[in-house]
């Protein structure tokens, strides 16, 4: 029988702190952030989305590569089931500073993911055929960095919440392993082996960012929207959520995805899932 999977260490640790941070800290009086002094917040949050990606790797025999053109293309998911037992190390918080209508905002996220096993959609031969009659096991081995860093300037503000206009840059350092092991390919692919890809991205991006209040002050809706491109890349993301205002801060459940179109060979990867955050204001 499977043995259930726990959590890993490093996340029960953090959710014992985090919690013991909301307890010790004392109420506040409620500031506005558009008073024209310096206001600051961060957030810490976590994050557990679906990976899903689609990345051309040649897995041809040798001899095969020589004579024909063209990559084979895997179409991968992990999901938090998958990568939460291995998880070696995460990192994501947000901040932003803000004197009156001008802010400045930043997010990073590190993820190191270790080796897990991965699922595989769909296999592509090197002329784009579907290989449905594969049968595979793949491992995948992830780490990467993604950070953001935006100026905001206020457009509009009232009892009904705010619009931010954002500008700035965002960079994808991408660490991949992939290994599998096919049968049933009848000597177009090679039945095992093992790839990997590092990749760095910068990307120049604009959105707008805020949050909409419902009849309680204290409840209200934020919301995130980006887009970019770069040299080899485009990228969006959009986060949408509930959240409830106490006076130490906001604490916020919300649902964010992220993704990337790379030119080269038609690659993409994409993030989907829920986010819990945590938001200290002063």
């Amino acid at each position: 029988m499977k043995q259930p999977q726990h959590p890993p260490a490093i996340l029960v640790q953090a959710a014992v702190l985090l919690a013991g941070s909301l307890v010790a800290i004392p109420a506040a009086a409620a500031v506005d952030p558009l008073d024209g002094n310096w206001r600051f917040s961060v957030t810490p949050y976590l994050w557990l989305p679906n990976i899903n990606a689609d990345l051309n790797y040649d897995l041809r025999p040798r001899a095969a590569a020589l004579l024909q053109s063209g990559a084979t293309q895997l179409s991968t998911e992990i999901g938090p089931n998958d990568y939460l037992s291995n998880l070696q190390f995460a990192l994501m918080v947000s901040g932003e500073a803000r004197k009156g209508l001008w802010s400045v905002y930043t997010d990073i996220i590190y993820l190191d993911l270790g080796n897990q096993d991965s699922s595989i959609r769909t296999v592509r031969g090197f002329r784009g055929e579907s290989l449905t009659n594969l049968a595979h096991q793949a491992e995948t081995s992830v780490s990467g960095t993604v950070w953001t860093l935006g100026g905001g300037y206020t457009l509009a503000h009232g009892a009904w919440g705010n619009v931010d206009l954002l500008a700035g840059f965002r960079y994808l350092g991408l660490d991949t392993e992939f290994k599998w092991q096919l049968a049933g390919s009848y000597g177009l692919l090679d039945r095992t082996g093992k790839v990997s890809e590092n990749r760095e991205d910068w990307v120049g991006l604009v959105g707008a960012k805020g949050e909409i209040l419902f009849g309680d002050p204290r409840w209200f809706m934020p919301f995130y929207l980006d887009v970019g491109t770069g040299s080899s890349s485009w990228t969006w993301q959009a986060l949408v959520g509930v959240g409830y205002r106490f006076d130490w801060g906001d604490a916020t459940l919300a649902l964010r995805s992220l993704s990337y179109d790379f030119d080269e060979q038609d690659a993409n990867l994409r993030f989907t899932g829920p986010a819990l955050g945590v938001t200290f204001r002063w």
